[in-house]
């Protein structure tokens, strides 16, 4: 019991730290650019994302969680474009779907308020995060890009349980949206799932947290499926794999 309040405490800490960073005004009118295609900017993306980024959270994610990522093939060799979908239980979780991606480039929706982050806004657009409008009437263009890049063959991320909850370690409800744009275009549900083991060796002696596991589970293909039982086929899955 008390291990568990103990962690209950280091989780509502991590989630005030995230909040207390939200200090700038992110507005999303109906003008928004939310996959520039400007030369300039898609060389500076690909330059950070592939030589700066990539290798450094490699090393990150290895030595703070010990990161394991299984069933990289289920991914990296579609030769269409996907939808992926994982809970969200880590702060650094949408870079490990990244790492288990590969070179297959990967898009990531993700909350207006993580866009109100100083200098982070600016980074985490540069990395391919596509901001989810919160007023239903700026969501016509942000339908149209996610489709136009699930048509152009790449992988579009959604984090279906949509808010964070560090260390959860149970699937909690999903909602339709990456489902939707999966029957929508066509593309199949490439699942994943994180999962928490206890440190081992040197590593338990000074690691407080458990180490993580990232499952990149076999695509589930849409056709003949409406959307909720494409999701609870997904949820299904997922949770054999947790």
């Amino acid at each position: 019991m008390i291990e568990r309040e103990e962690a209950i405490s280091e989780n509502q800490e991590d989630l005030e730290f995230i909040n207390s960073l939200r200090t700038l005004e992110f507005d999303i009118d109906e003008n928004y650019d939310y996959v520039p295609t400007n030369i300039v900017f898609r060389l500076m993306s690909d330059i950070l994302y592939y030589l700066i980024a990539y290798p450094i959270l490699k090393v990150i994610t290895k030595i703070v969680y010990d990161l394991k990522i299984e069933g990289k093939e289920n991914v990296r060799y579609l030769e269409e474009g996907a939808v992926t979908v994982a809970n969200h239980v880590l702060i650094l979780d949408c870079a490990m779907v990244a790492l288990a991606c590969g070179d297959r480039k990967e898009h990531f929706t993700a909350l207006a308020d993580s866009f109100k982050i100083p200098f982070v806004r600016k980074l985490i657009k540069l990395l391919k995060a596509i901001p989810i409008p919160k007023d239903i009437n700026n969501k016509k263009n942000f339908l149209k890009a996610i489709d136009n890049l699930l048509k152009e063959g790449e992988l579009v991320h959604f984090y279906p349980e949509a808010s964070l909850i560090p260390y959860c370690n149970k699937l909690r409800n999903f909602k339709n949206g990456a489902f939707d744009f999966s029957i929508r275009n066509n593309v199949p549900i490439v699942p994943m799932v994180f999962t928490f083991r206890e440190p081992k060796g040197m590593r338990k002696l000074f690691k407080k947290k458990q180490d993580v596991t990232l499952k990149v589970l076999k695509p589930i293909y849409p056709e003949g499926k409406c959307l909720e039982i494409l999701k609870e086929e997904t949820f299904a899955e997922m949770g054999k794999n947790m």
